[in-house]
């Protein structure tokens, strides 16, 4: 098939997990990974992952399929960073759905869900890890159901959708007057190179990044 990957930022993580997925399927597939949407050569199948690009309905006609990887179990959780706002509010799994993109965002009928545990101790880098693997699975089994020639369900009209907003860096933004305990489900969460916790005090703001140094769990 001829696959194209659409990644908006040469800075996001996941793109080393799509250079590796990428690698292991060239053989069998013929696989572009693209910036912009007016780079897209057209084929049989668009992957849409971690893209901050609305694809309209012309540029989804030249694929057969036009695919999301939204870290959320759709509808609930449609929007901008799902997986970061559901840690936030206390989440310990997170729901990665694949679906067929549509103009409206996130509304697209379901290929696929996949589940995984999130650790109270995981950090930004580990949760990551969890979530592009659970990405890269199911990149792997919308190809298996697209060549059996299944069908995506479309989202049950009886559920009511929840949204999430887009994230702004003053999101990132913690008060210094809690304690660390408190802190840390947020400051866990904060990318520290796109966008690092931070706090202001003394007329200076400051930057958080917390690395694991053991694996030894406490309460």
């Amino acid at each position: 098939m001829q696959i194209t990957l659409l990644c908006t930022s040469a800075e996001h993580p996941v793109n080393a997990w799509l250079v590796r997925w990428q690698a292991q399927h060239q053989d069998s597939h013929d696989i572009v990974l693209c910036r912009d949407k007016d780079q897209l050569p057209g084929g049989e199948v668009l992957f849409l992952i971690s893209c901050s690009q609305l694809i309209d309905a012309a540029t989804r006609a030249r694929y057969r399929h036009t695919l999301v990887l939204h870290a959320s179990d759709l509808p609930y959780g449609r929007g901008w960073s799902p997986h970061v706002w559901a840690l936030l509010e206390g989440a310990e799994a997170i729901t990665v759905s694949l679906l067929e993109a549509e103009d409206g965002v996130d509304t697209g009928a379901i290929w696929a869900k996949r589940t995984f545990p999130v650790p109270t101790h995981a950090l930004h880098d580990e949760i990551h890890r969890l979530l592009f693997d659970t990405e890269l699975a199911l990149m792997d089994e919308a190809l298996t159901l697209i060549l059996a020639g299944a069908e995506p369900v479309p989202q049950p009209e009886h559920l009511t959708p929840t949204y999430y907003r887009k994230r702004t860096p003053a999101d990132s933004e913690i008060d210094p007057s809690l304690t660390l305990r408190d802190l840390f489900p947020t400051i866990r969460v904060m990318d520290p190179q796109r966008y690092p916790a931070f706090f202001r005090l003394h007329r200076h703001a400051y930057t958080i990044e917390l690395k694991k140094v053991s694996s030894h769990e406490e309460d």
